[in-house]
């Protein structure tokens, strides 16, 4: 949940100077005191982070699935989490042993999805 503060400006390195201290200044005004934004951005990041992963097995011809549910913190003292990391997800990858059951359903998109306005 640290990553803005580590070395941001690689995230920009292909950018004008004057582009990088513009984006490390408005990265320290949104993150250095808000511990929710640290970790709201976290969980976006690695959600788009699952996405491309199992976007990239599809590709390779392999399965994977996205799991939650687990003991986060179990998890986190047997890997040595450091403290400003955050587990959100846990993304198998591999060839299916048997096709996957049948969803247990799905909310219809209009339900889900907005136009214009809420």
């Amino acid at each position: 949940m640290t990553a803005w503060k580590t070395n941001p400006l690689r995230y920009w390195k292909n950018h004008p100077t004057e582009k990088q201290e513009l984006v490390k200044a408005s990265l320290e005004r949104k993150y250095s005191t808000d511990k929710q934004a640290q970790r709201d951005e976290a969980i976006r990041s690695c959600g788009m982070a699952a996405q491309t992963i199992m976007l990239a097995a599809r590709d390779l011809g392999l399965d994977s699935c996205p799991m939650v549910g687990f003991e986060y913190d179990e998890l986190a003292k047997v890997i040595n989490l450091p403290d400003s990391h955050l587990i959100v997800m846990m993304v198998v990858v591999g060839k299916r042993a048997e096709d996957a059951a049948q969803r247990g359903g799905q909310l219809p998109l209009n339900e889900v999805t907005f136009e214009n306005s809420f």
